[in-house]
C-alpha cells in the first residue's frame, strides 16, 4: 500500500524523485545544486543527501560522472533506492547509509572532483530542538559540525577538487574558517536575497582543495527573478 506521507516530483518530464513528510526539499537545495553544479564526467557526492534532490538535479542537467548521495539516515537511503528504481536507466547515482564522518572504506580518499551538503544551519547548543529526529539531524549539529563536514570533504576532495556549501549569512565566517582549517580555501561566494534591497537569508561558498587565497564574491542572486525560474525548471507533484 503506498505511503500517504510520500508523493513523487517530477524534476522533468521523465525524471522522478520521491519525496516525503520527512525528507523533501527546499529553495536552499536547488540554489546549492545549481551553484556547484558538476562538470559533466565530474565524480561528486552530496553530503546529507535526504530525498536526493542535489543529485537528481544533477543528473536532470545531464551529469555522467560517479554521484554519491550519503546520508545517515536509513529513511533517507530507502527514498533515494525507490527514486533509482522509479527511472530507468540511472546507472551512476549510488545511494550510501553512512555517516560521513567515517566514509573511509566506503569512498575513497582523494577519488572525488565536488563534494557538497547543504547542511544544519544551527550549532551545538542554540535554538529549540525539533521534536522529531529527522528534524533534529536536519536543522541543528546533532549529527555533525561544520568542521566534521569540511574534515570529511578534505579527505574525499582530490587536490583542485571544489567542496561547495549553503549557509545562513550569520554563520558564513564559520564556515570560511573552517574550510580554510581543513586546507579548503574559499573561492567564490554568491549571496542570496528574496528580492533587490532586502538583506540576504542564504550564502553560497566554494571551496578548492589546495587552492591559493583569492576570494570572488558574485552578484547576488534574487530568488524573484528569471534566473531563479530558470534554476528551479518545470517540475510537478504526481
Amino acid at each position: 500500500m503506498p505511503d500517504a506521507r510520500e508523493h513523487i516530483e517530477y524534476l522533468s518530464p521523465t525524471l522522478r524523485l520521491a519525496v516525503s513528510a520527512e525528507h523533501t526539499f527546499g529553495t536552499d537545495a536547488l540554489l546549492l545544486a545549481s551553484f556547484a553544479c558538476p562538470k559533466k564526467n565530474d565524480a561528486a557526492a552530496d553530503l546529507g543527501a535526504g530525498c536526493g534532490i542535489i543529485p537528481f538535479y544533477w543528473l536532470r542537467c545531464g551529469c555522467k560522472g560517479r554521484i554519491f548521495g550519503v546520508d545517515i539516515q536509513q529513511s533517507a537511503f530507502d527514498l533515494m533506492q525507490k527514486s533509482v528504481g522509479m527511472n530507468a536507466g540511472i546507472e551512476n547515482f549510488t545511494p550510501l547509509c553512512a555517516d560521513l564522518r567515517d566514509l573511509r572504506g566506503t569512498i575513497g580518499a582523494g577519488s572525488l572532483d565536488l563534494v557538497v551538503m547543504n547542511p544544519p544551519y544551527k550549532p551545538a547548543g542554540t535554538g529549540i530542538l525539533s521534536d522529531s529526529e529527522t528534524d533534529r539531524i536536519a536543522r541543528h549539529e546533532t549529527a555533525c559540525t561544520l568542521a566534521d563536514v569540511c574534515e570529511s570533504a578534505s579527505y574525499l576532495l582530490r587536490y583542485g577538487g571544489r567542496f561547495a556549501l549553503c549557509i545562513r549569512p550569520e554563520r558564513l565566517c564559520d564556515a570560511i574558517c573552517e574550510m580554510r582549517a581543513h586546507k579548503l580555501e574559499p573561492k567564490r561566494l554568491r549571496m542570496v536575497a528574496q528580492r533587490p534591497g532586502l538583506a540576504p537569508w542564504l550564502a553560497l561558498v566554494e571551496g578548492r582543495s589546495g587552492g591559493k587565497p583569492g576570494l570572488t564574491v558574485l552578484p547576488e542572486l534574487c530568488i524573484e527573478s528569471d534566473e531563479m525560474r530558470a534554476i528551479v525548471g518545470e517540475y510537478r507533484k504526481e
